[in-house]
């Protein structure tokens, strides 16, 4: 989520998202490589459907609208999305509302919409998994395999509708592709030293920081 505004700042905002699904698409193999074992497959089944339609709505009111009004509209209902969160861990109801149809809906569609615009669903879907309460490896593998079948459906949109992704993207990519490897091992080196407790604190802080860089070019 940090690389967003970064790519945006210097490539502009539809450049930025045809540049960076490639990335996405690298790391999530890698993701999956290493916690597929712990995939959970029913929270993908429930979320995917309403992931495609926000993708689809994406496509039609993609150009028109900036990328400053799509990245407050998407930070501020992140953070709403999150202070939800903060409600149902210390209401004394754990179950509540995010066991509800519309939740997992809502953040479908938006996340799916997202995603497609800035690739910026991370949030979105990140807060769906975390208000599951999956033990870490789990969150990992799924919400891997969740953003790699997005993105590889985003990569011929980008490349033939919106043009956002050409041989020269690509060449990139390809060239950067040992940091991308390099900042997984080191991801999967960190992550075993960390608490599943910590672990939940230091995504709910992740997520909180993505969705105010989202304010920010």
């Amino acid at each position: 989520m940090v690389t967003i505004p970064l790519l945006a700042h210097f490539y502009g905002g539809m450049a930025s998202a045809g540049l960076l699904v490639t990335f996405l698409v690298f790391g999530d193999m890698f993701a999956i490589r290493y916690y597929y074992k712990s995939l959970r497959w029913e929270h993908i089944k429930k979320l995917y459907p309403y992931a495609l339609a926000g993708i689809a709505m994406a496509l039609v009111v993609g150009e028109m609208i900036s990328d400053s009004q799509f990245r407050t509209i998407i930070g501020v209902s992140v953070l709403l999305c999150l202070g939800l969160i903060f409600y149902r861990d210390y209401s004394g109801n754990p179950d509540g509302f995010t066991r509800k149809n519309w939740f997992a809906r809502t953040l479908g569609v938006s996340g799916g919409f997202a995603t497609m615009i800035g690739n910026a669903a991370g949030p979105i879907f990140n807060l769906y998994l975390l208000s599951m309460r999956l033990p870490k490896n789990s969150f990992i593998a799924t919400g891997a395999v969740f953003y790699l079948s997005l993105n590889l459906l985003k990569i011929p949109l980008h490349f033939f509708v919106w043009e956002s992704i050409s041989m020269d993207t690509l060449q990139l990519n390809f060239v950067m592709l040992p940091a991308v490897w390099l900042g997984s091992v080191t991801g999967k080196y960190l992550v075993r030293f960390i608490p599943e407790k910590e672990f939940r604190i230091f995504v709910t802080i992740v997520i909180a920081v993505s969705a105010l860089l989202l304010f920010f070019k």
